[in-house]
């Protein structure tokens, strides 16, 4: 619970102090608010995998714009290396984000990242992710419009 809460105090800062005194800009939820949201296997920024369920928690990631979005993945899923055209943090809220940069999914290039880490996904650099038996659920915040290019 402490995870979750101290990921959404980290959205709320980002999200609260560059909002202006109109209500399209002003959010705040709950753990069940979140879970009410509508859910994607795929959108712009995304892996586009079935085992990555993602909502959109504000703004829009296909315009210009301060965006942040939830990932819910799957476990033992793995994400091959891909990059965003815009510069973009996260922080993982729940279970075990096994994260690396590089231009292959490659075991020895990944770090573990448990609940309550950090880390960054530079505009262009190539990185990649895999899960546990355990899942994971990552807030990604950026700046769109954003994409996902997977590389060759």
């Amino acid at each position: 619970m402490f995870q979750v809460k101290f990921a959404l105090a980290l959205l709320v800062v980002a999200t609260g102090s560059l909002s202006a005194a109109t209500s399209e800009s002003q959010r705040r939820l709950t753990p069940e608010d979140i879970e009410r949201i509508a859910t994607a296997s795929a959108g712009p920024g995304t892996s586009g995998l079935p085992g990555v369920r993602t909502s959109v928690l504000y703004g829009d990631p296909t315009k210009a714009g301060l965006y942040t979005i939830r990932l819910q993945v799957a476990p033992n899923t793995v994400i091959q290396a891909h990059t965003h055209k815009d510069a973009r943090t996260a922080t993982v809220v729940s279970g075990a984000w096994h994260f690396g940069y590089g231009g292959k999914n490659v075991p020895e290039a990944l770090r573990t990242l448990p609940a309550g880490s950090f880390y960054t996904e530079p505009a262009g650099d190539p990185h990649f992710a895999r899960t546990g038996p355990e899942g994971a659920v990552v807030l990604i915040t950026g700046v769109g419009p954003t994409d996902t290019v997977y590389l060759k």
